[in-house]
């Protein structure tokens, strides 16, 4: 075989070995963009000066945190996919803000804590169940990227649950509700699908 052959056969098999691993990646019915499409229902909204993290609920802590309180809490980098409901699927997605679990050691959610209403200052809300958010890719973004978070992506801060549609990462989060009892959200009082698993295609009811 001459050295211009082989190599177009090396360059092939990179080719399909990377097109498998793209595939592996990207849940039925998704299709890949490095662009990120601004979906939201409702109006980018302005940061409200007296912003409050509130956790509620059945938890041993309730607690708020003002913005600097939360600003001062420790940080971590994490790099995920993200997938939405209408279809689109972003590959590395670079986060930082804090983990998920530097919230729950603090709230202690109770025995009887199954499920978790995210809300945000818009009156937006999401439910899941508190095993996918108590998960080790999940946090409430401040970066994306390297960058602040846009507003018009839910900045400054945010819920990120990759596991789930992205409806469940809720934009300009402000509170987490612990809860006994599953209980639908917005976007799930409206037909889509109350848990929103990417790889079942778990769009809407």
């Amino acid at each position: 075989m001459s050295l211009f052959k082989r190599q177009t056969s090396d360059t092939a098999t990179n080719a399909a070995a990377k097109e498998e691993a793209r595939q592996d990646r990207l849940p039925p019915g998704q299709y890949l963009t490095k662009k990120w499409p601004v979906l939201s229902y409702e109006r980018t909204p302005s940061f409200p000066p007296d912003w409050r993290l509130k956790i509620t609920g059945e938890v041993e802590h309730p607690f708020e945190l003002t913005w600097e309180e939360f600003l001062a809490l420790p940080r971590v980098t994490i790099t995920t996919d993200i997938h939405c409901v209408t279809t689109w699927s972003r590959f590395d997605n670079t986060w930082e803000g804090v983990h998920i679990r530097e919230i729950l050691k603090r709230a202690r959610p109770l025995p009887t804590a199954k499920y978790v209403m995210a809300h945000s200052w818009t009156g937006y809300t999401t439910n899941m169940p508190l095993s996918s958010l108590d998960d080790d890719d999940v946090l409430i973004a401040l970066k994306h990227d390297g960058k602040d978070l846009e507003p018009d992506h839910g900045g400054p801060v945010r819920l990120v649950v990759p596991k789930l549609y992205f409806y469940k990462s809720a934009k300009w989060l402000d509170g987490l509700e612990f809860m006994a009892e599953d209980r639908p959200g917005f976007w799930e009082m409206r037909g889509y699908h109350n848990r929103g698993n990417p790889w079942e295609e778990e769009r809407y009811w």
